[in-house]
């Protein structure tokens, strides 16, 4: 079957709105803020409803899933199609994919709320293991973006990586970004340097001494210590 024609997209849709539970969906919109409207799927039956379709409809074409997660994510109406989209950009075949680097920079710039740019950050982490070099220079020049929601990513894109995350370059994300004042940049701040402060507690310590850091990072950063 032609990419172009998959079922996925439909199927995806047709799937979430038959587990809809329509009370939980004015609660989920308020929560995130958010202007799309929800249907009423919590966000691990989403997963759990699109691994099923995708092992279902037995696709495993990496340009198949890439369509889909795109049409998915271009054409929605409520928000659970785009964490279906998410979702697809999580799976096997397309982990560590250089070639869907613009589609996460857009998941940043359209989405434009934490809920699918730290969903979008795991995705990078993937492509830190997969691409070290070239991904640096990616979260790099993201690093000083105008959208500080492509900061964000920046800032997030080891999360996950536990002994693998490249330090050096996590300080060098950070440090454009110190004296930004928006809450969402200063959390991210912490909470990346809170995931290193599980295996590397005294280098956490040494840098929020080294470093001014706002309160809200620095509170971030040093929680578990």
């Amino acid at each position: 079957m032609p990419v172009d024609e998959s079922p996925l997209p439909a199927a995806v849709r047709t799937s979430l709105r038959a587990a809809a539970d329509a009370s939980l969906a004015p609660g989920q919109q308020a929560y995130m803020k958010s202007a799309m409207p929800f249907l009423g799927v919590r966000v691990p039956d989403v997963r759990r409803l699109v691994r099923t379709l995708v092992r279902d409809l037995g696709i495993a074409d990496p340009a198949e899933l890439t369509t889909a997660a795109r049409e998915l994510w271009d054409d929605a109406t409520h928000r659970e199609e785009r964490y279906a989209a998410a979702a697809l950009l999580g799976l096997r075949p397309l982990k560590g994919d250089l070639a869907l680097v613009p589609f996460h920079e857009h998941v940043a710039r359209t989405g434009a709320w934490w809920d699918h740019v730290d969903e979008a950050a795991h995705r990078i982490a993937d492509l830190h293991d997969a691409h070290p070099e070239e991904t640096a220079r990616i979260v790099l020049r993201w690093s000083t973006d105008d959208f500080l929601w492509v900061r964000r990513l920046a800032i997030l894109s080891q999360l996950g990586r536990r002994d693998r995350v490249d330090r050096d370059l996590l300080t060098t994300l950070i440090e454009p970004n110190l004296a930004d004042p928006d809450f969402f940049i200063r959390k991210a701040i912490g909470w990346s340097l809170r995931e290193v402060a599980r295996l590397h507690p005294d280098w956490v310590r040494a840098y929020a001494d080294g470093h001014d850091l706002s309160p809200l990072s620095r509170r971030e950063a040093l929680k578990h210590l």
